[in-house]
């Protein structure tokens, strides 16, 4: 039985602060009441980076609050997290944050269809003042002309 992908959580702060370039999926590797409190929903990814160190990718600042009906087995909540790569893709990865402003930003965290919990990985730079800004005028923009479609369609 297949079952469909489940979000557990999105880093909504990611889009808005960095230019979002490539994306990557990651195996991440967690204990079994880490897995529990995810079915849970709860994660928290704001503020989350990743680093590669001596070819492994690192997952830093993640929270994920222990498993309500846990035991002794529960681990640290913001403890470093492991992420599995392909070694080819961690050597291109060191390659291209080794460019100035550029960085791995997890996007999402879910619940693949064979129940395998992935984090969507970004290579990412990170976006100046004025970016910002030009950014939310033409999310702004958009929204009033499919506001004004939707009126118009009445």
């Amino acid at each position: 039985m297949k079952r469909e992908a489940k979000t557990i959580a999105r880093n909504r702060k990611a889009s808005h602060e960095y230019e979002l370039m490539e994306r990557f999926e990651a195996g991440i590797e967690l204990t079994g009441t880490e897995v529990r409190s995810l079915r849970e929903n709860n994660c928290q990814l704001t503020d989350c980076f990743a680093i590669i160190r001596g070819g492994e990718v690192w997952l830093h600042n993640v929270h994920i609050p222990p498993f309500s009906q846990g035991n002794i087995a529960n681990v640290d909540p913001d403890r470093k997290r492991k992420l599995l790569l392909h070694k080819k893709e961690i050597r291109m990865l060191q390659e291209k944050t080794r460019e100035k402003g550029m960085a791995l930003v997890p996007t999402k965290m879910y619940f693949k269809e064979n129940a395998l919990v992935k984090v969507e990985l970004a290579l990412a730079r990170g976006k100046k003042t004025y970016d910002k800004r030009a950014s939310m005028a033409e999310r702004d923009s958009r929204r009033e002309i499919e506001r004004a479609l939707k009126e118009r369609s009445r």
